[in-house]
């Protein structure tokens, strides 16, 4: 039976049990097939290896790869440079990789590319998206519309492409909402594991972590409630199919 590596970096513990049970929902994976690991509570060890599985998938997070060094939670640091760790051997074996959120952050990063506050960061709530026309020929997203709405919230952003990427999805505030690496090394801007429901939790979670005015949480719970947010699911479920 073939299992993915989940890593998840969400210090709430009711923000990862929910961000957990909806990757779960989503995916069509059960537990069986799935090793969590809280890294905000367990280390990476050293010699896990990422090619043990069938694919790695890395949730969102409250941390920002932008900020500098001596600003950021000492956990946070931590979580980071331990995923990072992981990121040369997915990229140079080209090991199925589903990066959300936090993980194209990451995966720039990683690859040279400039991620940063201040421009192509949007406001939490539902954005629409467009697939390029690279994306309209990969595996992955090739069944995706021209356009689709999906769940967003994000502080930094990828400035530029990252050399060697594909540009599968874009947004009107944020050009690079999802990309590829390879042939198998994906990430998305966006949240594919999100419904409403699991929006609004986090919603209610992060109310004061500055992603939105405190008092707006209840606008935008609303505001989520009346999205038409479909088909960003899909691509778990087909990344879990494609390599599962």
């Amino acid at each position: 039976m073939s299992r993915f590596l989940l890593l998840q970096l969400r210090p709430e513990p009711e923000a990862s049990d929910s961000e957990y049970r909806a990757v779960l929902d989503k995916s069509g994976l059960n537990a069986d097939r799935v090793h969590r690991m809280r890294l905000e509570q367990e280390e990476l060890p050293r010699d896990l290896d990422p090619g043990d599985y069938a694919g790695v998938i890395v949730g969102g997070g409250p941390g920002c790869v932008s900020d500098r060094p001596g600003d950021k939670d000492p956990v946070e640091r931590r979580i980071e440079e331990a995923i990072l760790r992981l990121m040369p051997r997915i990229t140079a074996e080209d090991i199925p990789f589903m990066g959300c959120c936090y993980g194209i952050g990451i995966l720039a990063h990683h690859l040279g590319a400039e991620v940063a506050k201040g421009r192509f960061n949007e406001p939490v709530g539902a954005v629409t998206c467009y697939t390029t026309p690279e994306g309209a020929k990969d595996p992955l997203t090739a069944g995706l519309p021209d356009q689709f709405d999906a769940f967003v919230g994000h502080k930094e952003a990828v400035q530029n492409l990252p050399k060697g990427a594909v540009h599968l999805v874009s947004s009107g505030p944020c050009p690079y909402q999802m990309i590829r690496y390879g042939q198998n090394v994906y990430a998305t801007q966006f949240h594919p594991e999100a419904d409403a429901a699991e929006f609004e939790t986090r919603i209610r979670i992060y109310r004061h972590k500055g992603y939105f005015a405190p008092e707006t949480a209840d606008e935008l719970i609303e505001m989520c409630r009346a999205a038409d947010v479909t088909e960003p699911p899909r691509l778990l479920e087909g990344f879990v199919e494609r390599y599962g």
